[in-house]
């Protein structure tokens, strides 16, 4: 039997409930699922299944993330509800490469794990099933797992296992729209230019989860826990002096009570530059090197190449009297002697993240 799998929170359940109702049934994982986005979602998504099969003996192929074409299959329904229109469609997608994938293996059964997602509609996903299992010849098996207790027990289950738990279906459209419902920053569509890994980022997670399994490999006992903390995020930035835009490197945790300010530098102390409004601060990049113990030789070069934002984390903290200065400080190459021009849209806001203690 082939089984399309959409993450490990619903296959790791649903596969064991298979693994019992059809003992002498090979089978076999196919994760199939271009709606996923961003990409490194789709890859932490794809770490975890992997795990999850490797713990239960199932064989797994991952199937193309040829997204464009889902994009393609999907559009004009961008703005369907979830359990809507743009579901079934998706479905169909999915289910018609996994019944031609089992067809290409010689299966004569194939299935999905979102028959046991709690987000998803149990009648379309059969109807889908069913419709394609009709065309192609073969069966489409639709188990109900959810009744008797079921969603609490594949709860139960993914927590004893540790499972990644995301928070949404997994396509664009819906995150957009579960985002603004709950009024909270996307931040898993955010991927900053210098490629440093922020607090609580899809790459963070991967890297947590990728040590989590070198540990399990080498049998060393860990706890994943969570914390409550204040994240930031910056989304655009801008330094202009005299009309000429120059390069800025921006502290994290940096933020404006308005995402514009103006001003001229006022007074130094400690080689920390103070501007005369929004408690705004400026270093040079000779000062950054001797703070980090690093060798930049341009701020453009800072900017593209930054230590990890722990790292900054703790800079930021030998130039702040508080760890709760949320201040603008800008890293640049030399301190403005005109008047200075600032953009800094930048957002704080609490949030949950996962911690490997060994």
């Amino acid at each position: 039997m082939l089984v399309h799998i959409c993450c490990a929170v619903d296959s790791h359940f649903f596969l064991q409930k298979l693994q019992a109702e059809y003992p002498q049934e090979k089978l076999i994982g196919f994760f199939y699922d271009p709606n996923i986005h961003p990409y490194s979602e789709y890859r932490l998504r794809l770490l975890d299944v992997t795990r999850s099969c490797k713990m239960l003996g199932i064989e797994l192929i991952e199937g193309p993330y040829d997204i464009e074409d889902w994009l393609e299959t999907v559009r004009g329904l961008e703005h369907e509800p979830e359990k809507g229109a743009r579901c079934s469609v998706c479905f169909d997608k999915r289910f018609d490469v996994s019944a031609q994938k089992a067809k290409e293996l010689g299966e004569k059964t194939f299935t999905s794990t979102l028959l046991t997602s709690p987000k998803k509609s149990l009648k379309q996903l059969k109807q889908a099933g069913d419709a394609l299992a009709q065309r192609e010849g073969i069966t489409f098996a639709a188990p109900d797992y959810r009744k008797a207790s079921g969603t609490q027990e594949q709860n139960i289950m993914a927590k004893e296992d540790a499972l990644y738990r995301q928070d949404y279906c997994g396509c664009i459209y819906g995150l957009t729209m579960q985002r603004d419902q709950q009024n909270k920053l996307a931040d898993e569509l955010f991927s900053p230019i210098s490629n440093q890994i922020q607090p609580e980022s899809i790459e963070a997670r991967i890297a947590l989860y990728e040590k989590r399994w070198d540990l399990e490999k080498n049998k060393i006992p860990h706890k994943i826990i969570k914390e409550r903390f204040l994240n930031w995020r910056l989304l655009s930035g801008l330094l202009r002096v005299r009309k000429e835009i120059l390069p800025a490197h921006f502290l994290p945790y940096s933020t404006l009570k308005s995402q514009f300010t103006r001003g001229k530098i006022e007074y130094a102390i400690d080689n920390v530059h103070h501007m005369s409004r929004d408690e705004v601060r400026f270093i040079t990049l000779q000062t950054y090197n001797d703070l980090a113990s690093a060798h930049y030789s341009t701020v453009k070069e800072l900017i593209f190449n930054p230590p990890s934002f722990e790292e900054e984390v703790i800079l930021r903290s030998r130039i702040t009297h508080t760890p709760f200065d949320l201040g603008l400080i800008l890293v640049v190459d030399k301190i403005p002697s005109s008047k200075i021009e600032i953009l800094c849209e930048s957002k704080t806001y609490s949030d949950v993240k996962e911690n490997l203690i060994t």
